[in-house]
């Protein structure tokens, strides 16, 4: 089946509208958080390409940024049972679940250390969640299943495979990292042809 890319265009172009409308915070994460919901509602326009799990790691697929670098969409590809270390994002962020299920954990500073703060959550296709230094940045997410692959779509208000981070091992000491990405290509979202032809 051919992958519904004007759906992951319009999205695209929505956020870019709402970063041109609003530098608040809590703007950008309510109507940002509405309109990623209501592309992860839909599970037609995800190309193949870039639903591929790695059976090391998971894997973390930019499917597009930007050109000023203010956000970036990416699609981040859980084998069954992998997970993330406990890490940060110092930038805000949207997560939400296109397919399978993921569990997230938050983190919080506790002294010279990081605790689990709150229940450990799942997020279920078409629920998305917020991370941000201001809503709480730190976390550990995992796929829900141990037997299939889950993928979930993130936008983040930076390029975020080139962002300074932190992992954090079990007394909460950071480790700097820079995530990069999976891909070397990006999906063609801009060519418009087929559907001005047809």
């Amino acid at each position: 089946m051919t992958p519904n890319l004007p759906r992951l265009r319009n999205f695209v172009g929505d956020i870019a509208t709402l970063l041109d409308a609003t530098h608040e915070e809590t703007l950008i994460l309510e109507a940002g958080g509405n309109l990623l919901r209501e592309l992860v509602s839909q599970d037609d326009w995800l190309p193949e390409a870039f639903a591929q799990p790695n059976p090391e790691r998971y894997t973390q697929y930019l499917l597009h940024c930007d050109s000023r670098q203010r956000f970036s969409v990416v699609s981040f590809v859980w084998g069954p049972g992998q997970s993330t270390p406990v890490h940060n994002h110092t930038v805000w962020g949207l997560v939400g679940v296109l397919r399978g299920a993921e569990r997230s954990q938050a983190y919080r500073p506790v002294g010279a250390s990081l605790s689990p703060y709150g229940p450990e959550h799942r997020l279920e296709p078409g629920e998305v969640e917020a991370v941000s230094p201001t809503v709480g940045d730190i976390h550990k997410v995992s796929n829900a299943f141990e037997d299939r692959t889950s993928i979930s779509i993130h936008v983040y208000g930076a390029n975020i495979g080139a962002v300074r981070r932190a992992t954090y091992d079990e007394a909460g000491q950071p480790k700097p990292f820079i995530s990069g990405y999976s891909n070397t290509v990006l999906p063609n979202l801009w060519d418009a042809s087929k559907s001005l032809t047809s």
